[in-house]
């Protein structure tokens, strides 16, 4: 505590600790386990759950190949839930599991993108344009082909980026599961 004299108000100043992560220890191995275990756990059920629902919707609304592409992506969480189950029981080879998960999630979901790229239909942009849509764009002062051009430009940035972004996140995972997989085998091992 220390006081100051012209206010008579105490100031009560934060403990010096080593807030800088790099200096913190490593982390134990059963730690690094159990923190690998739990991201994957929930990134698998989330995958398989949201993949899976929106793989019944494409299939319901006859798009069987969105309805596949549904699919392959929640075997990719099941992948990754199969990876937990045999950390679970111990099995560093589990870790491969995980890193193969990201990477097949990774490449279903750019096989994707490449394909609605390849694709696409412009003439679809005719028929999703309403009356009332067009005559708002009118009245803004745009064509018809200025509105196709855009919406062109819009669909090609979309699957670019979900593009870009797959391989940013889904890499870092992989990459993230690959780093911790000596601690992992070491947790294994130890028990």
């Amino acid at each position: 505590l220390e006081e100051d004299s012209d206010t008579k108000e105490v100031e009560i100043l934060r403990p010096r600790g080593n807030d800088n992560p790099a200096m913190q220890p490593p982390l134990l191995p059963d730690e690094v386990f159990m923190r690998v275990y739990r991201l994957a756990r929930r990134d698998g059920f989330s995958v398989l759950i949201i993949a899976s629902v929106f793989a019944l919707f494409a299939a319901m609304m006859g798009d069987m190949s969105g309805a596949l592409i549904g699919l392959c992506i929640a075997g990719a969480g099941a992948l990754e839930l199969q990876g937990c189950h045999l950390l679970r029981e111990g099995e560093p080879r589990g870790v491969r599991w995980l890193i193969t998960s990201q990477l097949a999630l990774m490449a279903v979901i750019l096989v994707y993108c490449i394909l609605r790229l390849i694709n696409f239909e412009p003439e679809l942009i005719e028929q999703t344009i309403t009356p009332q849509m067009r005559e708002i764009f009118t009245e803004a002062g745009y064509t018809t082909e200025m509105i196709k051009s855009l919406i062109q430009k819009i669909y090609y940035l979309t699957y670019s980026l979900v593009g870009l972004i797959t391989i940013i996140y889904q890499g870092m995972m992989a990459r993230h599961y690959y780093q911790r997989r000596q601690a992992i085998e070491q947790a294994c091992t130890e028990d």
